[in-house]
């Protein structure tokens, strides 16, 4: 997919600290390719060395699916990823938030370029920001000039939505609002103030209510704070120390906070469970086709028409034609991405770690196994 896109995806990665013990990885060992599918698992076992311990990836067309896997869920075992494995989506999560904000577009309770001053009064201002300048199509396509602000917090406390965004805007703009791209969880966490405020439950719970239970999305949920063990089954994830030619895993599963993202990235899902999402939400099963279309208008990034970031959603091109809709998440211990096309082909590709050398070329290997189990179901 876009070079330039994938050079902007996602800045979402958390720091956390290193556990007390730290155990030393047992060699990896990539997979063979299933009938038909070398290219993806060539792409997989390249992303996996760059990454974890293992990765997965659940892709298909129309007619049926599959999934290919290299390494291990787990140290010192032989533990292959599973599609129906549990993992943290990190921001995937925007995805599920702009749904929901669009479903309240379609309900007539918020309209896209209303400021967001209209929803919130007071909450976004001072410090340089005008929360009747900022509208609420700004905030789901990351065009508010709001900068990204989780860099070395806490991940000991619980956070509530109003603290992280106060945590936000304490940063003074890096751009007029309108005029370019910057990547913000604080975006999204103020949309998920925005949802609360219109809906009266907590974000997680109208993400639940409104998308995840109308799907059937069995092993997805919105964790509450403080919720920090994922349940079985589920992949370990992972950070890495490298002390010459010796790698050290250390287990950070339960480390991560969801409160710290919320409404920017806590949801915990598997890879078929995010398929099924976003090929209802491109089928038309979740918004209307009014809405989907909302989302679907990228802000161009170079890379032609229709490509670029759009509302919770992010385009790029496929080497044998046509277009990939969806979005990715780098979160503690966790990389994934989950793609669809409009005839039906979808590839969802996580990692247990973000333990790469290089998280630009970590992403474009992800992209690349996206890219080849699309093509390959074509």
């Amino acid at each position: 997919m876009a070079r330039n896109i994938r050079r902007r995806r996602l800045a979402a990665a958390v720091g956390a600290v290193f556990a007390a013990v730290l155990v030393p990885a047992a060699p990896a060992q990539a997979r063979p390719a299933a009938d038909g599918h070398a290219a993806t698992q060539s792409a997989l076992n390249a992303f996996q060395v760059e990454t974890g311990l293992g990765a997965g990836v659940y892709a298909g067309g129309g007619t049926g699916s599959w999934n290919l896997t290299t390494g291990t869920g787990l140290a010192n075992a032989n533990r292959p990823v599973q599609p129906t494995d549990h993992f943290r989506a990190g921001s995937q999560t925007k995805t599920f938030t702009a749904a929901v904000v669009m479903q309240l577009v379609d309900e007539g309770k918020v309209s896209l370029d209303a400021p967001i001053e209209r929803y919130l009064p007071g909450v976004v201002g001072g410090n340089g920001y005008d929360g009747n300048v900022i509208t609420v199509r700004h905030l789901l396509q990351h065009t508010s000039g709001i900068p990204e602000s989780l860099v070395n917090v806490p991940q000991q406390s619980t956070y509530t939505l109003a603290e992280l965004v106060r945590q936000g805007l304490a940063h003074p703009p890096a751009a007029a609002p309108g005029t370019t791209v910057i990547y913000s969880n604080a975006n999204y966490q103020i949309l998920g103030m925005l949802i609360e405020r219109i809906t009266r439950v907590q974000v997680g719970e109208a993400i639940t209510i409104r998308i995840i239970g109308p799907l059937g999305l069995n092993r997805t949920y919105f964790p509450v704070a403080g919720a920090r063990a994922l349940p079985d089954p589920y992949v370990h994830g992972y950070r890495v120390l490298r002390l010459g030619p010796t790698v050290f895993w250390t287990d950070v599963t339960s480390d991560f906070e969801p409160s710290l993202l919320s409404s920017a990235g806590a949801v915990v899902s598997t890879e078929q469970d995010l398929t099924t999402f976003y090929q209802a939400l491109v089928g038309g099963k979740v918004v209307s086709q009014a809405s989907l279309a909302e989302m679907s208008k990228m802000w161009e990034v170079g890379q032609g028409p229709g490509t670029g970031v759009g509302l919770g959603l992010q385009a790029g091109p496929l080497p044998c034609g046509g277009l990939a809709l969806g979005h990715n998440g780098i979160v503690n211990g966790y990389m994934s991405l989950t793609v669809v096309t409009a005839d039906g082909r979808h590839a969802s590709v996580m990692t247990n770690s973000g333990a790469f050398n290089s998280q630009a070329s970590a992403i474009k290997k992800m992209y690349k196994v996206a890219d080849a189990a699309l093509c390959e179901t074509s």
